[in-house]
């Protein structure tokens, strides 16, 4: 087999795994950023920390989600568990989700 023949397999290699491109689809929450909404988030979220100590990277992160909301985190997360490396692309939606059940559970 030539190099211009094996030049020519791998192309046409990469150029079907590219048009197999996956596009992933989660529910959507909007979420607006507010000083008011980025401070309930992070207190429940820094609350939630202690809970996860000896857990690091990506099952440390899950912990603190699934803590800060089990229903969020099962809308968003359990069906597809984020990955070491993959960038959190639910992460507006997950305080979207919290900052929308948290506000109904106030009085």
């Amino acid at each position: 087999m030539t190099m211009l023949q094996m030049l020519s397999i791998i192309l046409l290699v990469y150029q079907q795994l590219a048009a197999e491109k996956v596009t992933y689809t989660f529910a959507e929450f909007p979420y607006k950023e507010t000083s008011k909404n980025e401070v309930v988030f992070r207190e429940v979220e820094a609350a939630c920390e202690k809970g996860c100590l000896g857990k690091e990277g990506v099952s440390k992160l899950l912990c603190i989600r699934q803590c800060v909301s089990p229903s969020c985190y099962r809308d968003l997360y359990q069906p597809d568990l984020l990955e070491e490396g993959e960038v959190d692309v639910r992460l507006n939606s997950f305080k979207g989700c919290f900052i929308q059940r948290y506000n109904k559970s106030q009085p």
